[in-house]
């Protein structure tokens, strides 16, 4: 009996947490078929049912993870119900904020972005997939800095394109720091860092 769609997806995406569970602890150089069945308590075989392959199963994850990155609460869109901050600087700085990796979840999920980067590189499909990530991320924050421009926070005569792309840049070499130092690097002055990069462009 062939299972039901919505089984079919919820037990991919069952895979999907096992193998960013073995992600964010071992590495890729830890990925296996074998690891994340031993993760899931589950057989291989049950595994490529639903994966043929390493990558598929590494592709699939990295998209479920994109997705539930894009929907998760934002500062920027608040999900409690309380205001965002208002459009221009501050709501760039709620979207770079969302970037670093202040929190444990945040941690997890910035060591297997930051983890496939080597993987990517060496694969033409999975770098065409992050450079896409990164793309939109950019022009999310160029909308940003587009609005500060226009409220006089950024100078109008600068490109918006590059100081979103520069913001960008900064933040997820923040995000490389802060994970391999995690002590000279805690939330706080990861902020302040940010708050002070951002306090550059304004001038």
């Amino acid at each position: 009996m062939t299972p039901a769609r919505g089984d079919h997806d919820a037990r991919r995406s069952e895979v999907s947490e096992g193998v960013w569970r073995v992600l964010s602890t071992r590495g890729f150089e830890g990925l296996t078929l074998r690891a994340v069945a031993a993760e899931l308590g589950a057989s291989t075989g049950l595994l490529t049912h639903y994966f043929p392959n390493k990558k598929a199963l590494l592709s699939h994850a990295l998209e479920e993870l994109d997705r539930r990155s894009a929907t998760r609460p934002r500062r920027a869109a608040p999900a409690d119900g309380s205001p965002p901050p208002p459009p221009g600087l501050a709501r760039l700085r709620a979207a770079l904020l969302d970037v670093l990796p202040l929190d444990g979840a945040a941690v997890a999920g910035n060591r297997i972005w930051v983890g496939s980067w080597d993987v990517a590189l060496a694969d033409p499909d999975l770098a065409l997939a992050h450079a896409g990530r990164y793309g939109r991320s950019r022009e999310a924050l160029t909308a940003h800095v587009v609005e500060a421009q226009r409220l006089g926070e950024l100078p109008a005569d600068a490109d918006p394109a590059d100081l979103a792309a520069g913001a960008q840049a900064f933040a997820l070499g923040l995000v490389v720091q802060a994970l391999f130092a995690p002590g000279e690097f805690p939330a706080e002055r990861q902020v302040a860092l940010l708050d002070g990069h951002l306090a550059t462009l304004a001038r």
